[in-house]
């Protein structure tokens, strides 16, 4: 008898230890075939013991082997070299969540604390029910642990610095939410990647907002854009390289990472830079995979009325407009124009006329004020054209005459209407001069304006106080005063292009400017 309590004993005892037994996420991990790297890498910095606390809660993001693999590939070492990293530790704890948090329970662009401190995890669940943390996509989610669950993901996170990183804490709330809304958040926080990022203030996004009539709240509801649309609005901003502000050169035409259309870059003669038409108020903003440069624009990926003459074949007058530093006033998406554009023949036989070559047209001291003679602000088509004068930018009038054909001066139109987004285009056959402005700058010196073209005020170089005139191109003075700041307030004065004339008893300055 006393031997079958003995055994009735034992019984118990075994029935009230498995009751109590419990799986630990580090069970599920040690128990899959396809973790076992992971699994080497938590023993061996002791954070078995951690995710065996059955009293705790986690979620574990577990990069599969060929993670591991793919990881060590790509920094050119071996699943050895992984286990030699000095911040093993913090990359393991960095995939560690301290509250269980199912697949179903994930929010697009919760931004969440993992058990290292080093950065904050990015989760998205796209519209189609995928879900990431950072760059990595649950591959196999929901294995329930008692204490937890873990979720098997195609990539090995890194605490990383990304430029979402930069974006976010920096306070671009309207560009963070446009990724998070076009599910570009695993894209962008690939941290083995190196971008450029052209990041719009959230001004910049409030201006795009009163452009198209909407508020900042609707931007990026998918009544206002669809969302592969935004999407393609949003990698127009980034490059798949890092360019520093020092390595950006005027008129560079660069890919962006739409297929769309190419960034247009400017740098000017004062130093300003920028992109398409948006400025760069800031630059360099470095993080672990790439650089960030702060516009105050939003890029759109449109056709515009550069496009048109890059596109083309119209090289002379797209390195005119170079030159002129005038690619941001005509790729600005947001203004509409109509350009004459002449063909590289009739820059040739301007060259001849001058006895010059490209290099003496593209010297021009007037060349912008030529330029914008071939510019009209506002689109006319050709079936809008009527006999008679039309204002351009440059302040000066064009003649329209449609008694033989289509006459603009004395160009011929050779092909009308070729459409832009943000304008319309006619080819003609010679380059349009404009009226002399009655100024004779020859004995003045040039002085250095900016920005060109201004919108409010217009600065210049030096450190003397001057009396000064504005004179349009018609030889009319526009505004005149002294000033002892380098600063003119220009806001009152009609778009087109004007010269400022400065005068003091140590002689004379002149420049050009362009009002827009």
């Amino acid at each position: 008898m006393k031997h079958f309590k003995h055994i009735f004993s034992a019984v118990a005892i075994f029935l009230a230890t498995t009751a109590v037994a419990q799986t630990t996420v580090m069970d599920v991990i040690a128990g899959s075939p396809d973790h076992t790297s992971l699994r080497a890498a938590l023993f061996q910095e002791g954070l078995d013991a951690v995710l065996s606390d059955a009293s705790a809660e986690f979620t574990v993001f577990a990069p599969t082997n060929a993670s591991f693999d793919a990881l060590a590939t790509a920094l050119g070492t071996d699943l050895n070299g992984i286990l030699a990293l000095p911040n093993l530790s913090d990359v393991l704890t960095y995939h560690v969540l301290g509250v269980a948090v199912p697949a179903a329970n994930v929010t697009n662009g919760a931004i969440v604390d993992a058990v290292s401190t080093t950065n904050t995890l990015k989760l998205t669940k796209t519209a189609g029910g995928s879900v990431y943390a950072n760059q990595a996509m649950v591959v196999g989610a929901d294995l329930t642990a008692d204490n937890g669950v873990v979720h098997s993901v195609d990539a090995v996170l890194l605490p990383y610095e990304t430029v979402v990183d930069v974006a976010i804490d920096n306070g671009f709330n309207a560009l963070a939410t446009a990724v998070i809304t076009a599910e570009l958040m695993p894209a962008l926080t690939e941290p083995l990647a190196q971008y450029t990022v052209f990041a719009p203030t959230d001004q910049a996004f409030e201006n795009l907002a009163d452009a198209v009539g909407i508020s900042i709240e609707d931007l990026f509801t998918p009544e206002s854009i669809a969302p592969e649309e935004l999407a393609q609005v949003l990698i127009y901003h980034v490059l798949g390289s890092e360019v520093l502000a020092a390595d950006v050169t005027n008129g560079a035409i660069v890919n962006s990472l739409s297929q769309i259309n190419d960034l247009k870059l400017t740098v000017k003669s004062s130093g300003e830079a920028f992109v398409n038409q948006a400025q760069i108020t800031a630059t360099d903003i470095t993080c672990d995979n790439g650089v960030v440069h702060v516009l105050d624009g939003v890029l759109l990926p449109n056709e515009t009325v550069v496009d048109v003459a890059i596109d083309n074949g119209f090289s002379t007058l797209a390195t005119a407009v170079i030159t002129a530093e005038l690619m941001p006033a005509l790729t600005d998406p947001y203004t509409l124009y109509t350009v004459f554009a002449p063909t590289n023949d009739a820059f040739d036989a301007l060259a001849t006329a001058l006895d010059t070559d490209l290099a003496g047209i593209l010297a021009l001291p007037n060349l912008a004020e030529v330029l914008l003679y071939h510019v009209v602000g506002a689109p006319v088509t050709s079936d809008m054209l009527v006999d008679g004068p039309v204002a351009t930018l440059n302040g000066s009038d064009i003649t329209v005459d449609l008694s033989n054909g289509v006459m603009i001066n004395d160009a011929t139109v050779t092909t009308a209407d070729v459409l832009a987004d943000n304008g319309v285009v006619h080819i003609i056959d010679g380059v349009l001069l404009p009226p002399s402005a009655g100024i004779d700058e020859a004995t003045d010196l040039v002085v250095n304006i900016y920005p060109n073209p201004a919108v409010n005020t217009i600065q210049f170089d030096g450190n003397e106080s001057y009396s000064y005139s504005i004179v349009n191109n018609l030889g009319q003075v526009v505004s005149e005063g002294s000033t002892s700041s380098q600063s003119i307030v220009v806001s009152n004065l009609e778009n087109g292009m004007y010269t400022l004339r400065l005068n003091n008893e140590n002689g004379s300055l002149s420049s050009k400017f362009f009002k827009k």
